[in-house]
């Protein structure tokens, strides 16, 4: 079986959603949002011409962030992600075949699960982390009854209507990684917007889980 990576230990285990994301947007995006203490960013395969801003985010980022894609549903699209210097793949699902090619590339992986099965599934096909998604229809309550029968070393993230809002919520079940899309970047936001956004979503983590 081959494994990906372990869950990074970032200073805040937020991953930024670029969902719509176009090339001529990236470089400032990503700026703002690194110089807000973001240090993992996601820009899913459903955006405009996202292979190329994924290579951007690379280059415009400090080499110890985390970059890379979400929404990958193929094993060729991990292939391109790799070309392109991604090393964090996200899919809304588990395919046994995506996640280990991703590993085979030695990137991070969080495959989308809602259920004790795919949850398991994914864990055994050896997912740096699950991506409880959407979040939003298990709620904290949920997720911790999930998470009571897995591995207890398992990085769980809470991905989908989640926003620095519920970051309390969940940090009493013992979630602290998060995904965050609309509520910090929609198609379209200027970056003074971005930044606003994600300073104020690192100011919540920080006071929530002591940063």
């Amino acid at each position: 079986m081959t494994q990906s990576l372990a869950w990074p230990a970032l200073k805040r285990s937020l991953v930024a959603i670029l969902r719509g994301l176009k090339p001529d947007e990236t470089a400032e995006a990503v700026t703002v949002l690194v110089e807000a203490g973001f240090e993992a960013i996601e820009i899913p395969l459903n955006s405009p011409d996202p292979f190329q801003s994924i290579r951007i985010a690379v280059d415009t980022a400090p080499q110890s962030c985390l970059i890379g894609a979400g929404t990958v549903l193929t094993t060729n699209d991990v292939d391109r992600l790799a070309d392109v210097g991604g090393r964090l793949m996200v899919s809304p699902n588990v395919d046994v075949e995506v996640i280990r090619r991703a590993g085979s590339h030695s990137m991070v992986t969080m495959p989308g699960v809602l259920s004790p099965t795919e949850a398991l599934s994914a864990v055994k096909a050896g997912a740096s982390g699950l991506k409880f998604f959407p979040a939003s229809v298990l709620g904290p309550s949920g997720i911790a009854a999930i998470k009571s029968v897995l591995p207890p070393q398992t990085e769980i993230g809470a991905v989908g209507g989640v926003s620095h809002r519920e970051f309390a919520d969940y940090r009493a079940v013992g979630v602290r990684t998060f995904g965050l899309g609309s509520s910090l970047y929609k198609p379209g936001m200027n970056s003074d917007d971005i930044a606003e956004r994600a300073r104020s979503t690192i100011a919540t983590y920080d006071d929530v889980f002591g940063g």
